[in-house]
């Protein structure tokens, strides 16, 4: 989310091309193989930058490349466009932008409540036995959903979602309420976003970066409890002290002790390369409990905040960056 023309997108700290692909070089370079995108990120020019990079640095099957569609929009609804066609028409636009012929794993962004999921998942299916597609995947969903889905999908005869990409991190872990517990039953991988609560423990209370000053929707989701999670963060800063090494590195080591593999975002060089130092810093269980220790629960935020029946297609957070063809 990171990658993209800023002055067409939704976000104003995102990097351009000539740096997005230095910094894909080097995490290739450190044995970094799963790059997940969206067709919504800075209006398509994510899929682009993250495509060229790639045909450029690595051969396609050494890759694991994920991007994303939206729900149908009101338009799409009011013309008669089904979730099947929204579906196509969304996964040749990505294949398009990355000059891809298949994606590995394609996500359902978000739940959409004006359309079937029979529908949502006979058009991924289609996606899946035309060879464009290899697996498919979920965000910001709850666990019932994706139990829903799956259990439909095996009825049915669909393919079945084997991953989940919701909000986690050692701000936000309402994950371990239900989702955990039923990836770990179903072997469903979780693949979770914001796992630096948008730099927020990678730094300690009061330091800053433009993406903190600028993120309004960052802002939205975290501001609410700083007071809280200040305290998890200083835990934080306290054990990279510890053991010399960066908070980076301490946060995505707890979150490697939980997940398949965590969606981390880079703008900078330095940013990958602790993501990749955090697979070899093992935590002890005293660490781990220590970090936990202080956490409340935290009221829904983001686009699970709007996970609801009422929620209209144009109040979705996303969808007023829906990009054009």
């Amino acid at each position: 989310m990171g990658f993209g023309d800023a002055k067409t997108g939704q976000h104003s700290w995102t990097v351009d091309e000539e740096t997005s692909r230095s910094i894909i070089k080097r995490a290739l370079d450190l044995g970094i193989n799963f790059f997940d995108t969206a067709i919504v990120y800075q209006n398509g020019t994510s899929e682009e930058y993250v495509g060229r990079a790639l045909k450029d640095f690595v051969k396609r099957e050494d890759v694991v490349v994920a991007t994303k569609f939206l729900p149908r929009t009101p338009q799409e609804i009011a013309d008669g466009v089904t979730g099947q066609q929204h579906i196509e028409k969304s996964l040749d636009l990505s294949l398009k932008h990355l000059g891809m012929d298949y994606v590995d794993l394609y996500i359902y962004h978000m739940w959409d409540y004006q359309t079937p999921i029979y529908d949502v998942l006979g058009g991924l299916t289609k996606a899946v036995k035309a060879g464009k597609v290899r697996y498919i995947g979920i965000a910001n969903c709850y666990a019932w959903q994706l139990a829903k889905a799956n259990a439909l999908a095996e009825k049915e005869g669909f393919a079945q979602f084997v991953s989940v990409q919701n909000h986690y991190n050692l701000l936000f872990r309402e994950e371990e309420r239900e989702m955990a517990g039923l990836c770990k039953e179903d072997n469903i991988a979780m693949t979770p976003y914001s796992a630096l609560a948008s730099g927020r423990l990678s730094r300690k209370p009061g330091e800053t970066t433009k993406r903190l000053t600028e993120d309004s929707y960052a802002k939205l989701k975290y501001d609410g409890m700083a007071t809280e999670d200040e305290k998890i963060i200083m835990r934080v800063a306290e054990l990279a002290d510890k053991y010399a090494v960066s908070m980076t590195e301490i946060s995505l080591a707890w979150l490697l002790t939980k997940v398949t593999a965590p969606v981390a975002g880079a703008t900078k060089l330095h940013h990958v390369e602790g993501a990749v130092k955090a697979v070899d810093l093992k935590l002890s269980a005293e660490d781990i409990a220590y970090l936990e220790e202080l956490y409340v629960p935290h009221p829904l935020v983001g686009v699970m905040a709007q996970n609801t029946k009422t929620a209209k297609g144009d109040s979705q957070v996303w969808m007023k960056n829906a990009p054009k063809a």
